[in-house]
Protein backbone atom coordinates (compact mmCIF):
# COMPACT_ATOMS: atom_id res chain seq x y z
CA UNK A 1 0.00 0.00 0.00
CA UNK A 2 1.36 3.00 -1.06
CA UNK A 3 0.53 6.93 0.87
CA UNK A 4 0.14 10.31 -1.21
CA UNK A 5 0.91 13.39 0.04
CA UNK A 6 0.12 16.15 -2.69
CA UNK A 7 1.20 18.70 -0.76
CA UNK A 8 4.50 17.71 0.36
CA UNK A 9 5.10 15.93 -2.98
CA UNK A 10 6.22 12.61 -0.81
CA UNK A 11 5.03 9.07 -1.49
CA UNK A 12 5.49 6.70 1.23
CA UNK A 13 5.28 2.95 0.74
CA UNK A 14 4.16 1.60 4.41
CA UNK A 15 5.70 -1.93 3.71
CA UNK A 16 8.95 -0.64 3.20
CA UNK A 17 8.99 1.57 6.46
CA UNK A 18 7.86 -1.29 8.85
CA UNK A 19 10.77 -3.78 7.04
CA UNK A 20 13.30 -1.05 7.88
CA UNK A 21 11.77 -0.37 11.52
CA UNK A 22 12.65 -4.40 11.71
CA UNK A 23 16.12 -4.51 10.97
CA UNK A 24 16.76 -0.93 12.72
CA UNK A 25 15.22 -3.26 16.10
CA UNK A 26 17.61 -6.50 14.74
CA UNK A 27 20.92 -4.32 14.75
CA UNK A 28 20.20 -2.43 17.66
CA UNK A 29 19.48 -5.99 19.66
CA UNK A 30 22.92 -7.65 18.06
CA UNK A 31 24.62 -4.27 18.97
CA UNK A 32 23.79 -4.51 22.56
CA UNK A 33 24.45 -7.83 22.39
CA UNK A 34 27.52 -7.20 21.63
CA UNK A 35 28.64 -4.28 23.68
CA UNK A 36 27.16 -6.54 26.68
CA UNK A 37 29.76 -9.47 25.84
CA UNK A 38 32.84 -7.14 25.21
CA UNK A 39 31.60 -5.75 28.76
CA UNK A 40 31.41 -9.23 30.30
CA UNK A 41 35.04 -9.71 28.54
CA UNK A 42 36.42 -6.89 30.07
CA UNK A 43 34.66 -7.69 33.42
CA UNK A 44 36.27 -11.27 32.57
CA UNK A 45 39.94 -10.42 32.13
CA UNK A 46 39.93 -7.68 34.35
CA UNK A 47 39.17 -11.19 36.70
CA UNK A 48 41.97 -12.75 35.23
CA UNK A 49 43.91 -9.82 35.69
CA UNK A 50 43.29 -9.32 39.32
CA UNK A 51 43.88 -13.11 39.82
CA UNK A 52 47.20 -13.04 38.15
CA UNK A 53 48.52 -9.87 40.18
CA UNK A 54 47.41 -11.71 43.25
CA UNK A 55 49.13 -15.50 41.96
CA UNK A 56 52.42 -12.76 40.99
CA UNK A 57 51.92 -10.98 44.48
CA UNK A 58 52.24 -14.42 46.03
CA UNK A 59 54.95 -15.82 44.00
CA UNK A 60 56.88 -12.61 44.40
CA UNK A 61 56.10 -13.47 48.15
CA UNK A 62 57.40 -16.72 48.39
CA UNK A 63 60.28 -15.56 46.75
CA UNK A 64 61.61 -12.76 48.43
CA UNK A 65 60.97 -14.22 51.46
CA UNK A 66 61.08 -18.19 51.97
CA UNK A 67 63.25 -19.31 53.79
CA UNK A 68 64.75 -21.61 51.42
CA UNK A 69 67.26 -21.34 48.81
CA UNK A 70 65.92 -21.53 45.52
CA UNK A 71 68.17 -21.73 42.37
CA UNK A 72 66.57 -21.65 38.50
CA UNK A 73 69.46 -23.21 35.78
CA UNK A 74 68.66 -23.38 32.26
CA UNK A 75 69.60 -27.15 30.61
CA UNK A 76 72.84 -25.88 29.73
CA UNK A 77 73.74 -25.28 33.83
CA UNK A 78 73.38 -21.43 33.90
CA UNK A 79 72.24 -19.65 36.53
CA UNK A 80 69.06 -17.88 35.86
CA UNK A 81 67.05 -16.94 38.82
CA UNK A 82 68.61 -16.84 42.24
CA UNK A 83 66.57 -15.83 45.10
CA UNK A 84 67.23 -13.72 48.27
CA UNK A 85 67.42 -16.11 50.59
CA UNK A 86 70.36 -17.68 48.39
CA UNK A 87 72.31 -14.95 48.78
CA UNK A 88 71.93 -14.63 52.07
CA UNK A 89 72.99 -18.26 53.07
CA UNK A 90 75.69 -18.40 50.73
CA UNK A 91 76.78 -14.92 50.10
CA UNK A 92 76.82 -14.35 46.58
CA UNK A 93 75.11 -11.73 44.88
CA UNK A 94 72.50 -12.38 42.43
CA UNK A 95 73.62 -10.04 39.69
CA UNK A 96 76.84 -11.79 39.21
CA UNK A 97 75.94 -15.09 39.29
CA UNK A 98 73.17 -15.58 36.71
CA UNK A 99 74.11 -16.24 33.09
CA UNK A 100 77.53 -16.50 34.50
CA UNK A 101 78.12 -18.94 36.46
CA UNK A 102 75.97 -22.91 37.20
CA UNK A 103 75.02 -24.13 40.36
CA UNK A 104 78.30 -26.33 40.33
CA UNK A 105 79.94 -23.41 42.06
CA UNK A 106 78.13 -24.44 45.24
CA UNK A 107 78.89 -28.36 45.27
CA UNK A 108 82.16 -30.02 46.59
CA UNK A 109 83.81 -32.00 43.75
CA UNK A 110 84.28 -34.86 45.48
CA UNK A 111 80.99 -35.25 47.06
CA UNK A 112 79.86 -34.65 43.23
CA UNK A 113 82.18 -38.06 42.50
CA UNK A 114 80.98 -39.77 45.68
CA UNK A 115 77.11 -39.23 44.31
CA UNK A 116 77.91 -39.89 40.70
CA UNK A 117 79.03 -43.05 41.99
CA UNK A 118 76.31 -44.42 44.15
CA UNK A 119 73.77 -43.11 41.15
CA UNK A 120 75.95 -44.86 38.10
CA UNK A 121 75.21 -47.88 40.84
CA UNK A 122 71.25 -47.39 40.98
CA UNK A 123 70.70 -46.26 37.51
CA UNK A 124 73.14 -48.96 35.87
CA UNK A 125 74.48 -46.29 34.06
CA UNK A 126 77.54 -44.29 33.65
CA UNK A 127 77.01 -40.74 35.49
CA UNK A 128 79.64 -38.21 35.15
CA UNK A 129 80.19 -36.19 37.88
CA UNK A 130 79.03 -32.60 37.00
CA UNK A 131 75.61 -31.36 36.01
CA UNK A 132 74.76 -34.79 35.19
CA UNK A 133 75.32 -35.84 38.77
CA UNK A 134 72.52 -33.07 39.90
CA UNK A 135 69.96 -33.65 36.79
CA UNK A 136 69.43 -37.01 35.79
CA UNK A 137 66.82 -38.01 38.29
CA UNK A 138 65.09 -34.83 37.57
CA UNK A 139 65.21 -35.77 33.98
CA UNK A 140 63.75 -39.18 34.60
CA UNK A 141 61.18 -38.00 36.82
CA UNK A 142 62.79 -39.99 39.93
CA UNK A 143 62.83 -38.77 43.70
CA UNK A 144 65.76 -36.67 43.83
CA UNK A 145 65.84 -35.20 47.66
CA UNK A 146 69.63 -35.73 49.02
CA UNK A 147 71.49 -33.99 51.22
CA UNK A 148 74.52 -32.30 49.73
CA UNK A 149 76.96 -30.02 51.30
CA UNK A 150 77.16 -26.40 49.90
CA UNK A 151 80.40 -24.08 49.79
CA UNK A 152 79.83 -20.78 50.67
CA UNK A 153 80.99 -17.99 48.93
CA UNK A 154 83.79 -17.60 51.99
CA UNK A 155 84.96 -21.61 52.14
CA UNK A 156 82.57 -22.43 55.04
CA UNK A 157 80.16 -25.39 54.07
CA UNK A 158 76.24 -25.55 54.76
CA UNK A 159 74.42 -28.55 54.94
CA UNK A 160 71.18 -28.49 52.80
CA UNK A 161 68.48 -31.12 52.20
CA UNK A 162 68.46 -30.70 48.32
CA UNK A 163 65.40 -31.12 45.58
CA UNK A 164 65.89 -30.84 42.14
CA UNK A 165 63.21 -30.80 39.48
CA UNK A 166 62.87 -30.68 35.45
CA UNK A 167 60.81 -27.32 34.21
CA UNK A 168 59.16 -28.70 31.10
CA UNK A 169 57.23 -27.37 28.25
CA UNK A 170 55.17 -30.02 27.11
CA UNK A 171 57.60 -32.80 26.36
CA UNK A 172 60.67 -30.40 26.63
CA UNK A 173 62.73 -29.37 29.67
CA UNK A 174 63.38 -26.13 29.79
CA UNK A 175 65.21 -25.52 32.64
CA UNK A 176 65.72 -26.91 36.29
CA UNK A 177 64.38 -25.30 39.75
CA UNK A 178 66.68 -26.67 43.18
CA UNK A 179 65.25 -25.79 46.66
CA UNK A 180 67.38 -26.22 49.31
CA UNK A 181 67.00 -26.38 52.66
CA UNK A 182 69.29 -25.63 55.58
CA UNK A 183 69.53 -28.63 57.91
CA UNK A 184 72.49 -27.06 60.18
CA UNK A 185 70.59 -27.05 63.37
CA UNK A 186 69.50 -30.36 62.25
CA UNK A 187 72.78 -31.76 61.67
CA UNK A 188 73.90 -30.13 65.11
CA UNK A 189 71.17 -31.88 66.94
CA UNK A 190 71.83 -35.33 65.58
CA UNK A 191 75.28 -34.87 66.50
CA UNK A 192 74.73 -33.95 69.76
CA UNK A 193 72.42 -36.92 70.22
CA UNK A 194 74.92 -39.28 69.11
CA UNK A 195 77.05 -37.73 71.86
CA UNK A 196 74.34 -38.48 74.22
CA UNK A 197 73.72 -41.65 72.83
CA UNK A 198 77.87 -42.68 73.22
CA UNK A 199 77.98 -40.93 76.21
CA UNK A 200 75.48 -42.83 78.15
CA UNK A 201 76.96 -46.32 75.87
CA UNK A 202 80.25 -45.25 77.31
CA UNK A 203 78.85 -44.87 81.59
CA UNK A 204 77.20 -48.16 81.08
CA UNK A 205 80.53 -49.26 79.91
CA UNK A 206 81.95 -48.07 82.48
CA UNK A 207 79.29 -49.02 85.07
CA UNK A 208 79.94 -52.96 84.05
CA UNK A 209 83.55 -52.43 84.29
CA UNK A 210 83.37 -51.17 87.63
CA UNK A 211 81.32 -53.81 88.93
CA UNK A 212 84.07 -56.43 87.10
CA UNK A 213 87.04 -54.20 88.56
CA UNK A 214 85.47 -53.80 91.81
CA UNK A 215 84.89 -57.81 92.09
CA UNK A 216 88.47 -58.31 91.50
CA UNK A 217 90.51 -54.90 92.61
CA UNK A 218 88.27 -54.99 96.38
CA UNK A 219 88.93 -58.74 97.07
CA UNK A 220 92.47 -58.87 97.76
CA UNK A 221 92.79 -55.73 100.23
CA UNK A 222 89.18 -56.84 102.08
CA UNK A 223 90.77 -60.24 102.34
CA UNK A 224 94.57 -58.60 104.04
CA UNK A 225 91.63 -56.60 106.29
CA UNK A 226 89.96 -59.50 106.82
CA UNK A 227 93.07 -62.26 108.24
CA UNK A 228 95.26 -59.33 109.12
CA UNK A 229 91.90 -58.45 112.23
CA UNK A 230 91.81 -62.30 112.77
CA UNK A 231 95.52 -62.54 113.26
CA UNK A 232 95.79 -59.44 115.99
CA UNK A 233 93.06 -60.87 117.59
CA UNK A 234 95.45 -63.97 118.29
CA UNK A 235 98.29 -62.28 119.56
CA UNK A 236 97.15 -61.20 123.03
CA UNK A 237 100.76 -60.71 125.42
CA UNK A 238 102.99 -57.83 125.22
CA UNK A 239 105.21 -59.69 123.52
CA UNK A 240 103.22 -59.67 120.42
CA UNK A 241 103.19 -56.10 119.95
CA UNK A 242 105.52 -56.11 116.63
CA UNK A 243 103.52 -58.46 115.06
CA UNK A 244 100.44 -56.28 116.24
CA UNK A 245 102.15 -53.49 114.36
CA UNK A 246 102.78 -55.24 111.48
CA UNK A 247 99.27 -56.69 111.01
CA UNK A 248 97.89 -52.92 111.56
CA UNK A 249 100.36 -51.57 109.38
CA UNK A 250 98.90 -54.07 106.58
CA UNK A 251 95.00 -53.11 106.89
CA UNK A 252 96.43 -49.17 106.99
CA UNK A 253 98.10 -50.27 103.41
CA UNK A 254 94.87 -52.10 102.30
CA UNK A 255 92.63 -49.14 103.87
CA UNK A 256 94.28 -47.06 101.41
CA UNK A 257 94.33 -48.74 98.35
CA UNK A 258 90.53 -49.45 98.69
CA UNK A 259 90.14 -45.58 99.61
CA UNK A 260 92.32 -44.91 96.18
CA UNK A 261 90.07 -47.44 94.00
CA UNK A 262 87.01 -45.40 95.18
CA UNK A 263 88.54 -42.07 94.61
CA UNK A 264 89.59 -43.00 90.88
CA UNK A 265 85.89 -43.97 90.08
CA UNK A 266 84.46 -40.93 91.91
CA UNK A 267 86.45 -38.67 89.89
CA UNK A 268 85.98 -40.67 86.99
CA UNK A 269 82.06 -40.64 87.77
CA UNK A 270 82.54 -36.55 87.86
CA UNK A 271 84.48 -36.56 84.68
CA UNK A 272 82.00 -38.62 82.66
CA UNK A 273 78.76 -36.59 83.78
CA UNK A 274 80.61 -33.22 83.13
CA UNK A 275 80.80 -31.84 87.10
CA UNK A 276 84.36 -30.46 87.29
CA UNK A 277 84.52 -26.98 87.52
CA UNK A 278 87.86 -25.46 87.61
CA UNK A 279 88.40 -23.47 90.96
CA UNK A 280 91.92 -21.37 90.49
CA UNK A 281 93.56 -20.14 93.22
CA UNK A 282 96.95 -18.66 93.83
CA UNK A 283 99.75 -20.39 95.51
CA UNK A 284 102.99 -21.79 95.83
CA UNK A 285 103.74 -25.00 93.59
CA UNK A 286 107.25 -26.12 95.37
CA UNK A 287 105.37 -26.20 98.79
CA UNK A 288 101.94 -27.95 97.21
CA UNK A 289 104.01 -30.61 95.64
CA UNK A 290 106.19 -30.84 98.31
CA UNK A 291 103.62 -31.53 100.86
CA UNK A 292 102.05 -34.46 98.58
CA UNK A 293 105.35 -36.13 98.35
CA UNK A 294 105.73 -35.94 101.80
CA UNK A 295 102.49 -37.77 102.84
CA UNK A 296 103.00 -40.26 100.51
CA UNK A 297 106.56 -41.13 102.24
CA UNK A 298 104.98 -44.35 103.45
CA UNK A 299 104.22 -45.56 99.94
CA UNK A 300 107.93 -46.24 99.29
CA UNK A 301 109.53 -49.42 98.56
CA UNK A 302 112.79 -49.90 100.48
CA UNK A 303 115.70 -47.69 99.98
CA UNK A 304 113.49 -45.75 97.19
CA UNK A 305 114.22 -41.70 97.15
CA UNK A 306 112.41 -39.11 96.05
CA UNK A 307 113.51 -35.78 94.96
CA UNK A 308 111.67 -32.61 94.10
CA UNK A 309 113.17 -29.21 92.80
CA UNK A 310 111.03 -26.00 92.09
CA UNK A 311 112.23 -23.91 89.49
CA UNK A 312 111.27 -19.95 88.21
CA UNK A 313 108.61 -18.12 89.65
CA UNK A 314 107.30 -18.80 93.29
CA UNK A 315 103.71 -18.05 92.97
CA UNK A 316 100.62 -19.53 90.49
CA UNK A 317 97.22 -19.28 89.48
CA UNK A 318 95.53 -22.74 89.15
CA UNK A 319 93.64 -25.22 90.65
CA UNK A 320 95.36 -26.79 93.35
CA UNK A 321 92.89 -29.55 93.69
CA UNK A 322 93.60 -30.94 90.44
CA UNK A 323 97.10 -30.43 90.24
CA UNK A 324 98.02 -32.12 93.89
CA UNK A 325 95.42 -35.02 92.16
CA UNK A 326 98.03 -35.34 89.13
CA UNK A 327 101.01 -35.47 91.73
CA UNK A 328 99.50 -37.73 93.83
CA UNK A 329 98.81 -40.17 90.80
CA UNK A 330 102.32 -39.65 88.94
CA UNK A 331 104.35 -40.21 92.58
CA UNK A 332 102.78 -43.36 93.14
CA UNK A 333 102.87 -45.01 90.18
CA UNK A 334 106.67 -44.00 89.84
CA UNK A 335 107.01 -45.70 93.57
CA UNK A 336 104.98 -48.56 92.43
CA UNK A 337 106.26 -49.71 88.89
CA UNK A 338 110.53 -48.92 90.14
CA UNK A 339 112.22 -51.52 92.08
CA UNK A 340 113.77 -51.14 95.61
CA UNK A 341 116.25 -48.49 96.02
CA UNK A 342 115.20 -46.71 92.87
CA UNK A 343 115.37 -42.58 92.63
CA UNK A 344 112.57 -40.87 91.55
CA UNK A 345 112.79 -37.14 90.51
CA UNK A 346 110.17 -34.75 90.60
CA UNK A 347 110.86 -31.52 89.21
CA UNK A 348 108.59 -28.08 88.37
CA UNK A 349 108.78 -25.42 86.76
CA UNK A 350 107.26 -22.06 86.69
CA UNK A 351 107.19 -19.39 84.11
CA UNK A 352 105.45 -16.57 82.44
CA UNK A 353 103.39 -18.91 79.86
CA UNK A 354 103.22 -22.27 81.82
CA UNK A 355 103.77 -24.72 84.83
CA UNK A 356 105.66 -27.69 83.99
CA UNK A 357 105.72 -30.93 86.14
CA UNK A 358 108.43 -33.71 85.20
CA UNK A 359 107.99 -37.22 86.86
CA UNK A 360 110.73 -39.47 86.17
CA UNK A 361 111.47 -43.24 87.25
CA UNK A 362 114.19 -45.68 86.99
CA UNK A 363 111.27 -48.62 86.50
CA UNK A 364 110.00 -50.94 83.87
CA UNK A 365 109.11 -48.80 81.81
CA UNK A 366 106.49 -48.85 78.72
CA UNK A 367 106.45 -50.19 75.26
CA UNK A 368 105.99 -48.44 72.46
CA UNK A 369 103.18 -50.39 71.55
CA UNK A 370 101.85 -49.49 74.99
CA UNK A 371 102.30 -45.79 74.88
CA UNK A 372 99.73 -45.39 72.04
CA UNK A 373 96.91 -46.28 74.29
CA UNK A 374 98.12 -45.27 77.82
CA UNK A 375 95.21 -42.54 78.43
CA UNK A 376 92.88 -45.20 77.49
CA UNK A 377 90.66 -45.84 80.53
CA UNK A 378 90.94 -49.17 81.92
CA UNK A 379 94.09 -49.40 80.15
CA UNK A 380 97.20 -51.20 81.05
CA UNK A 381 100.60 -52.28 79.88
CA UNK A 382 101.45 -56.20 79.33
CA UNK A 383 104.56 -55.88 81.18
CA UNK A 384 102.06 -54.18 84.39
CA UNK A 385 99.43 -57.26 85.03
CA UNK A 386 101.32 -58.69 87.93
CA UNK A 387 101.39 -55.23 89.82
CA UNK A 388 98.28 -54.26 91.36
CA UNK A 389 95.70 -51.29 89.42
CA UNK A 390 92.63 -50.18 88.01
CA UNK A 391 94.09 -48.53 84.80
CA UNK A 392 92.30 -45.68 85.41
CA UNK A 393 94.57 -43.19 87.15
CA UNK A 394 96.70 -41.57 83.88
CA UNK A 395 93.36 -41.60 82.54
CA UNK A 396 92.09 -38.88 84.82
CA UNK A 397 95.28 -37.48 85.00
CA UNK A 398 94.97 -37.02 81.24
CA UNK A 399 91.72 -35.55 81.58
CA UNK A 400 92.30 -33.41 84.25
CA UNK A 401 95.37 -31.68 82.81
CA UNK A 402 92.79 -31.53 79.70
CA UNK A 403 90.25 -29.88 81.59
CA UNK A 404 92.77 -27.56 82.40
CA UNK A 405 93.65 -26.70 79.18
CA UNK A 406 97.32 -28.83 79.40
CA UNK A 407 98.60 -31.53 78.27
CA UNK A 408 101.02 -34.50 78.93
CA UNK A 409 103.35 -36.31 76.99
CA UNK A 410 105.25 -39.49 77.95
CA UNK A 411 109.24 -40.39 77.33
CA UNK A 412 109.99 -44.46 77.80
CA UNK A 413 111.90 -46.95 77.16
CA UNK A 414 111.20 -50.79 78.48
CA UNK A 415 113.22 -51.64 81.51
CA UNK A 416 114.85 -48.09 81.51
CA UNK A 417 112.17 -46.08 82.51
CA UNK A 418 109.53 -43.89 82.39
CA UNK A 419 109.53 -39.26 82.49
CA UNK A 420 105.53 -38.36 82.29
CA UNK A 421 105.88 -34.18 81.63
CA UNK A 422 102.63 -31.92 82.25
CA UNK A 423 102.48 -28.71 80.69
CA UNK A 424 99.47 -26.36 82.01
CA UNK A 425 98.94 -22.83 80.84
CA UNK A 426 99.14 -20.65 83.77
CA UNK A 427 96.61 -17.61 84.18
CA UNK A 428 98.25 -14.30 84.66
CA UNK A 429 98.23 -13.25 88.50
Amino acid sequence: MTISNKEQGVNVNVSDTAAFEQLLAARTRELTDTIEQLKNRIREDEAKDNALQRMNSFLSSIWNNADAIIIVFSPEGFIRWFNPTAERLLGYRAVDLIEIESPLLFHDPEELENRAVEFSLQLQQTVEPGLETLTIKARRNLPNEYEWNYIRRDGSKLPVSLTISAIRDASQITGYVGIAIDISERKKAEADLRKALIKEKDLNELKSRFVSLASHEFRTPLSTILSSVYLIAQYQQTEDQPKRDKHIQRIVSAVNLLTDLLNDFLSLGKIEEGKIQLRNSTFEPSKLIGTVISEMQGLRKPSQHVYYAHHGTPTVSLDAGLLKHIVMNLVSNAIKFSPDGAIISVRSERNYQYLQLSVKDKGIGISKEDQLHLFDRFFRGRNASHIQGTGLGLHIVSRYTEIMGGSITCKSILDEGTEFIVTIPCVEI
